[in-house]
């Protein structure tokens, strides 16, 4: 009997031990996120773009004060995004409809995230209107060893369409190389079947590029995010990308898209003449995907996400429930942007 307790004893010390130990366990979590900061542009008109077109220079008087409530706003959220998890803003945050690197420094260095210290990368697109995408980073987090611009060379007929540059960057998060892919691919202007073949093409240059990439980094952790004026069942990521939305499906090569099954369930980012959609996304390659083993002892997905705090809704009109944008009849209604912000959060073992 004796033998037998000592051994019920071990037993349950054992248990103790590993539910302890279990227990113990700390992860390091990094946010990374998107967001269309709908025509984020300055008052100072430029001779050499369209910039005269923007909603901030259309109007009429308080240029300079609508510039920084918005620049305020925009800060405010960013500051917000994944900090319940991670406990800070974003690490890495990719942006869109941006008119220069000016106001990205505007932004970076206002109250809300001076003391973060994001570095940028920004590069000027061809586009007519002047607007860019670009990435921010926390400096204490990533470390950016490479980036370039690709432009998506798209022609409509014998037209060259000037649209935004695909930004790639390559850098270490903490200790791991990743590689981010930004995007804001060509709008629907014109109508969704008229202008698909656009985003294809678009969707194709992403395809150049990953496989640029993995020529230096065979099992390479990329990050493939933006506003892509697509939802994520249309031809451009199920035919060209060829994405997958099942962890189970997911082979070596292949990019999951986690955004496809929150567009199943009825979650969208944007609301246009009574659509709703989800533009606005992040993909990545197979190694960042856990597929249920639980192994964390390098960067893996744990959630994709979408940023819709009720402050960033309208809560009245008739744009209610929609993302309170900034710009509307020719005015400044004091929103944030036409579009939700979206992240996901990365996590790894501590050692």
């Amino acid at each position: 009997m004796k033998k037998k307790t000592c051994v019920l004893l071990l037993l349950f010390f054992n248990l103790s031990l590993i539910f302890s130990q279990k227990k113990a366990k700390k992860y390091n979590i990094r946010t990374i996120a998107f967001y269309n900061l709908e025509n984020l542009f300055d008052t100072i008109n430029d001779v050499n773009k369209n910039d005269e077109a923007s909603p901030i220079m259309e109007l009429k008087i308080n240029r300079s004060k609508v510039y920084w409530d918005k620049i305020d706003k925009l800060a405010n959220t960013i500051l917000q995004i994944g900090a319940d998890k991670a406990n800070t803003s974003p690490a890495i945050i990719g942006v869109a409809e941006v008119e220069n690197k000016a106001v990205l420094e505007d932004l970076v260095k206002s109250k809300h995230l001076i003391k973060k210290q994001y570095g940028i990368i920004h590069y000027d697109s061809p586009d007519k209107r002047g607007i860019d995408v670009a990435l921010l980073y926390q400096k204490r987090y990533f470390k950016p060893i490479n980036h370039e611009a690709f432009n998506p060379r798209i022609y409509q007929g014998n037209f060259k369409v000037y649209t935004r540059d695909q930004l790639l960057v390559s850098g270490y998060l903490d200790d791991e190389l990743i590689h981010i892919i930004v995007n804001h691919w060509p709008s629907r202007s014109g109508g969704e079947a008229k202008s698909r073949p656009l985003r294809e093409k678009a969707a194709y240059q992403n395809t150049q590029i990953i496989e640029q990439i993995k020529k230096e980094d065979t099992n390479a952790k990329i990050l493939i995010m933006g506003d892509f004026n697509d939802d994520p069942i249309n031809s451009s990521f199920k035919k060209v990308l060829n994405t997958k939305s099942k962890k189970k499906n997911v082979d070596k090569n292949d990019i999951y898209n986690p955004y496809e099954d929150l567009h199943r369930r009825g979650f969208n980012t944007l609301a246009y003449r009574d659509n709703l959609n989800l533009f606005d996304m992040i993909l990545i390659s197979s190694p960042l995907l856990d597929k249920g083993e639980k192994d964390f002892t390098t960067y893996k997905m744990f959630q994709a996400k979408i940023f819709n705090k009720r402050f960033l809704s309208s809560k009245d009109g008739k744009y209610k429930g929609y993302p309170f944008r900034s710009f509307s009849d020719g005015g400044y209604t004091g929103g944030y942007s036409d579009h939700y912000p979206v992240y996901m959060y990365l996590i790894k073992e501590q050692k």
